[in-house]
């Protein structure tokens, strides 16, 4: 019978479920001249647990995830990425509103880096809150292999007595703990829900323990980096409230109404507290059972109640809805879908598609023929990346973007370079418009999205669902 320490998932299941340790968190050399140097190598991992077999994988720095590179809002980051592996290889700066020529998108913000060489990220971090990073060239097999790290950008003190970084990510294993090498590229999990994995881990090993503070204000930041898994996690022996979203805090706390639903790129800040010493659990709901991730155990502070809780939100520019561009997104295609065939676009934009990425746009093409050339899906009729953009907008211009998801399937739509607020979901409003750089829409259904389109470049609007995008769902916009 299995613990709450170890336990597989199946790999068709819909939710999360876990394991988690303790790795170190590793601060990542400094070259002379004042470079923060990340290396993308391969390594071993203890996904099983301390005492259970290696796992091969890809790391930044040795480890799973990738080190954690912290700075000030409005410090100037320099990281410089050095390719010690085997493929090309990029970083994104996932949800940092970013200069264009630094988000890592191989193709189409830079060459990606070839095995052997290095590339000097130099960018301005404007908004306090959760990051991350990962690879952008062949992100469905670089980033299940383990290509992501952690990204913290400092704000005001907010009063905290503890502060820990949580990813949560799935692992598709085989005998001995060794990564599915067999199933990379798979086409049923391309045109179905993608790449779900059988062992969960929590930074990178199983079921960690964490200290807090009873009596005090303690933050937990949560990230989703895996491939394709949507968690719905719930607390057990703690008080939990949402403090922020993808990196963007509120001005005060939210209760958690049910589960929180975490889907593929999303983050999480939340406030737990407890006013006695004892135990709690972070729990994933796995159908109908609850599965440990994560213990903690609330010790004694000396420090009483802490400072009282400062919460600063970002300054974002707000979208006047009036005076928005209009644009359409339908999605289509997948397993199950009603799509007949689509014009052939130029793959993902990160060596992606089973055909790579220098594949020219074509006439239609039916269903047949396009999963011949690693194609599944498709936005607006295009199946990858198309030669226009979706839309161009002057830079200041407001963008109201309604997604229609017309698959049997999820998807997380992530925006490069821009937070927007989501507004509506199949005509209603929502209640609450926190800012967001990936939201999850389900199958049927349409979600009205608003942001400014202030930062100048051409930037990705995918899927994050990394099989998904590779087979397809992926567009760029043109910020003059």
């Amino acid at each position: 019978m299995m613990n709450r320490r170890q336990f597989l998932l199946s790999s068709t299941a819909a939710a999360g479920v876990a394991g988690l340790a303790g790795v170190p968190i590793m601060a990542p050399a400094r070259a002379a001249d004042g470079f923060t140097e990340i290396r993308a190598m391969r390594a071993k991992a203890p996904l099983l647990g301390r005492d259970s077999p290696m796992t091969d994988v890809w790391s930044y720095n040795g480890v799973v995830p990738g080190p954690v590179v912290r700075a000030a809002r409005g410090e100037t980051i320099r990281v410089r990425l050095i390719n010690e592996l085997d493929d090309p290889t990029t970083i994104h700066w996932h949800g940092i509103r970013i200069d264009n020529a630094m988000d890592g998108v191989a193709g189409l913000t830079q060459e990606p880096v070839k095995p052997g060489d290095s590339f000097d990220y130099v960018f301005t971090a404007p908004d306090a809150g959760t990051y991350w990073y990962h690879s952008h060239n062949k992100s469905w097999e670089q980033m299940a292999r383990g290509l992501y790290g952690r990204l913290i950008v400092e704000g005001d003190a907010e009063g905290f007595a503890t502060d820990h970084i949580l990813m949560i990510d799935d692992w598709r294993l085989g005998d001995g703990g060794a990564i599915d090498e067999r199933s990379m590229g798979s086409m049923m999990d391309w045109s179905h829900g993608g790449r779900l994995g059988n062992w969960v881990t929590v930074n990178g090993t199983s079921y960690p323990e964490l200290e807090l503070t009873a009596g005090a204000a303690n933050r937990l930041r949560l990230v989703n980096p895996s491939n394709a898994r949507i968690y719905e996690l719930e607390f057990k022996g703690l008080e939990a409230q949402l403090i922020g979203l993808d990196g963007q805090v509120f001005d005060r706390p939210r209760p958690l109404d049910g589960p929180l639903v975490l889907s593929p790129a999303q983050r999480a800040d939340l406030m737990v507290t407890t006013g006695s010493e004892g135990e709690a659990e972070l729990l994933a709901l796995n159908g109908s059972d609850r599965v440990g991730l994560a213990g903690f155990r609330f010790m004694r502070g000396d420090g009483g109640n802490g400072p009282a809780l400062l919460l600063k939100p970002n300054t974002l520019p707000e979208p006047d809805l009036d005076d928005a561009l209009g644009v359409r997104l339908d999605m289509q295609g997948g397993a199950m879908g009603m799509m007949q065939g689509a014009r052939m676009g130029r793959g993902d934009m990160s060596g992606g598609g089973m055909m790579g990425s220098g594949m020219m746009g074509g006439g239609m093409m039916g269903m047949r023929d396009l999963v011949q050339n690693g194609f599944a899906w498709a936005f607006n009729g295009v199946a990858g990346m198309p030669d226009k953009p979706l839309f161009a907008a002057p830079r200041g211009k407001s963008v109201r973007l309604t997604m229609v998801n017309d698959t049997r399937w999820p998807h997380a739509m992530h925006l490069h370079g821009h937070h927007f607020r989501v507004y509506s979901r199949n005509g209603r409003p929502e209640a609450q418009t926190p800012w967001r750089d990936t939201v999850l829409t389900n199958a049927g259904e349409t979600v009205e999205i608003g942001f400014v389109a202030d930062n100048s470049g051409k930037w990705l609007i995918h899927c994050h669902m990394a099989e998904h995008m590779a087979a397809g769902m992926v567009s760029w916009f043109d910020v003059a």
